[in-house]
This record gives C-alpha cells, sequence and structure tokens, in this order.
C-alpha cells in the first residue's frame, strides 16, 4: 500500500514533488505509525465487510478498523465474530498492508484477541492488529498481554492501539494518575503500540454534550484540556512519546462521495481553487477542514473516521507542502548542527534550526508517509485528485 496509490502514476507525478513510500505491515513501526492516516471504521457486522475492504482500498482508504464493540450491539457480538471470519476467508490471501488496507480488530475483551486469531486460521496474515477499548493501565495490560500470546500463535507481528477514552481520564482528579498509568502500561509494551487513538465521543458523553458541525474537538473546552494532556505526557518528540490519533469527525452528508461531479472537472485550472473550498463549506466540511488542521497543531497525526468521505480530506491535508519540505530539508542539513537563525527558502519566515529541528524531522517522516506536493499544488488539487 501507499498513499494516494490508487492514482495513476501521471497523476501521481503531476501532484509530486517526492511521492509517498510504499508500506506494509512489516514497515518499521515509527514510519508504519505515520502511514496510518485516515483510519476508517466499520462495524464487523457488515455483511459484505470483504467486498467493502476491497472497494475501500480502490479508493485510497489504507488502514481500517473492523469493530466489534461500541459499533454493534451488545446482543450481536457473537454472530459479529462469525461474520469476521468469514468475511477473513473471503478476502484475497497476502499480508495485512500488502494489496489491502492495513486491518484492526477492535474488540471488548482480552479473551477475544486469541480466540479470534485461533478461529482466523491464514486468514490472520491479513491482521495487522487490535484496537484496544477504555484503555487505563489496570484495564490494558491483560488487554497487552493477550497481544503478546496472539503474536505467538500467528508467528508474527502483531500491534496494539489503545483507545483513550475513560471517565478516569477526562475527570480532573484523576487525570494525571491515569495519564501515568496509562504511560507505565504502553512504556512495558512500546514496540507493540503502534498509536494510540482518542475517544472523544466518550469524552464528551460523561457529560451530556456533543459537539455541533460548526464546531471541532478543540471548541470543547472539557475536550480540548485532555487532548493537550495526553499530548503533553505521551507525544513528547523526545523519544519517550507515541503516535496519538485525531479524534473522530462525526457529521456526513449522504452521497458518500458528494464532490466528484463538481471535482473531476480541471482541478488544475486557474480559479478552481477557491470556489472547490467553497463548495467543501457549503456541504458541512469546514468544521472537519479546521479540525484536521488543529490536530496537527496540537500534536496529532492521522484521523478515526467512520465515513468514507472523510478520508480523502484527512489524507489531502497530511501531504507536506513544498514549502515545508523546504524548510525542514534546509534546517536539517548537516552544517546547520550548530544551530542559528535561517530565513526559509521562501523569504516568509524565520527558521531557528535547534528548536524547529523536532519539527523538521516530523516533517521528514510526515513526508515519507504522505509525500510532498509540487510548488504550486496545494490540498484543493491533492483532494480533487484522491475523490477520483
Amino acid at each position: 500500500m501507499r498513499h494516494f496509490g490508487h492514482l495513476p502514476a501521471h497523476l501521481r507525478s503531476e501532484l509530486f514533488h517526492r511521492e509517498p513510500v510504499a508500506f506494509d505491515a512489516g514497515t518499521p513501526q515509527r514510519l508504519l505509525s505515520t502511514c496510518l492516516g485516515a483510519t476508517l471504521y466499520s462495524p464487523a457486522t457488515r455483511p459484505h465487510l470483504a467486498a467493502d475492504i476491497v472497494k475501500q482500498a480502490g479508493r485510497g482508504v489504507v488502514s481500517m478498523v473492523l469493530c466489534l464493540e461500541d459499533s454493534i450491539d451488545d446482543a450481536d457480538v457473537a454472530a459479529a465474530e462469525d461474520n469476521l471470519v468469514r468475511q477473513f476467508a473471503a478476502l484475497p490471501p497476502g499480508r495485512s498492508g500488502d494489496r489491502l488496507p492495513l486491518l484492526f480488530v477492535r474488540v471488548r475483551t482480552p479473551g477475544q484477541i486469541t480466540d479470534l486469531i485461533r478461529r482466523l486460521g491464514r486468514g490472520a496474515e491479513l491482521l495487522a492488529g487490535f484496537v484496544l477499548p477504555k484503555f487505563t493501565e489496570d484495564r490494558g495490560v491483560p488487554f497487552l498481554e493477550a497481544v503478546t500470546g496472539a503474536e505467538a500463535l500467528a508467528g508474527r507481528r502483531l500491534f496494539a492501539m489503545p483507545v483513550l477514552e475513560s471517565p478516569e481520564l477526562l475527570h480532573l482528579e484523576s487525570r494525571a494518575e491515569t495519564l501515568a498509568g496509562i504511560s507505565r502500561a504502553v512504556t512495558k509494551y512500546r514496540d507493540r503500540v503502534l498509536a494510540l487513538r482518542l475517544g472523544v465521543t466518550d469524552f464528551c458523553s460523561a457529560y451530556g454534550l456533543r459537539r455541533t458541525p460548526e464546531m471541532t474537538a478543540y471548541d470543547v473546552q472539557l475536550v480540548a484540556g485532555v487532548i493537550g494532556d495526553v499530548v503533553n505526557v505521551l507525544g513528547r518528540a523526545d523519544g519517550t512519546g507515541f503516535t496519538v490519533t485525531g479524534p473522530v469527525w462525526e457529521y456526513f452528508r449522504l452521497q458518500e462521495r458528494m464532490f466528484k461531479p463538481q471535482l473531476r472537472s480541471s482541478p488544475f485550472h486557474s480559479g478552481r481553487a477557491e470556489a472547490l473550498r467553497a463548495e467543501l463549506i457549503e456541504h458541512d466540511m469546514d468544521g472537519l477542514l479546521r479540525e484536521i488542521e488543529l490536530d496537527r497543531a496540537n500534536g496529532l497525526l492521522g484521523k478515526t473516521c467512520i465515513h468514507p468521505s472523510h478520508v480523502a480530506p484527512v489524507h489531502a491535508l497530511s501531504v507536506v507542502s513544498h514549502e515545508e519540505y523546504s524548510d525542514a530539508t534546509d534546517i536539517l542539513r548537516p552544517e546547520r548542527g550548530g544551530g542559528g537563525v535561517l530565513r526559509s527558502v521562501y523569504t516568509n519566515k524565520m527558521n531557528e534550526v535547534k528548536p524547529h529541528r523536532a519539527w523538521a524531522e516530523r516533517t521528514l517522516l510526515r513526508a515519507e508517509a504522505f509525500g510532498v506536493a509540487r510548488e504550486g499544488v496545494g490540498f484543493v488539487e491533492l483532494l480533487a485528485a484522491g475523490v477520483r
């Protein structure tokens, strides 16, 4: 798999100064966590799940979570597990992330992890790992131990993605202790933890809140405070941190490919950019676009998605601009090792070598995963191409 790999080679050449790299479940962990991008969730009860996975791969989805937890009724768990086993058997064989997206299963209990590995048989080769709900130190360690056991059964690496969504993390009086416990647990199993996911819907639920389409998660102060504290403790750039992914956006239009007719028409022609951006805003996507930008500004990378129409905007806004790439490579030149202040290549900002080094390193890692846009190619052109 690779980001924008569903596009024709000639179009990728028009869009990218440096194309995204290929990856699969065997890719080094740090790069793989960056490559997750928009992770599309789907209930494991879907009767045509295998066909859905193949279809979404053809539309640029590179990671999916098949959910056995909150997205399905408690009474449907056994049927969902049976369906999951059948659907994996119907998928083309291979390694997770090869021709199909990286596939994860969101479980309810630790026991489901080893049980599913046994039941999937050879289909387990298509599984990249498991998503662990309502993660705290006490509840999470048994899940992580189960993933370790599942690795032994499968004979290969499996990843865990804990979801940080518990009331203990939200409540101020228990937050510091809960974060410290989560940190201990995920640090102990660092080689197995691919990314940490934020369960903002559960945070809002604890106070009976729900943000409107005009509001981002950062407009809800209770939620914004938790995000800041999670990144503060678990997302540091000093080598101790983890990839923390952005929260879900709940709103979508009924037509999945709502922009396709308009975006197919000459996205590179002058004057189309503002018209297309206005079209996005008109279709209630302004909040999503702002939240994606705020995610990255606040140290998050990638995003949980519950609708296919959210995937292309997340990926388009994750591509490194030519200007960002120029700044990052300039900052990281070997002769800059002693520090100093530079005028940017675009002559519009100050680049201070030592303070901006961590940003530059993260930017070049994102460039590997999502590519670098050609000079003059922006979000609208990338989005137009992504929803072909």
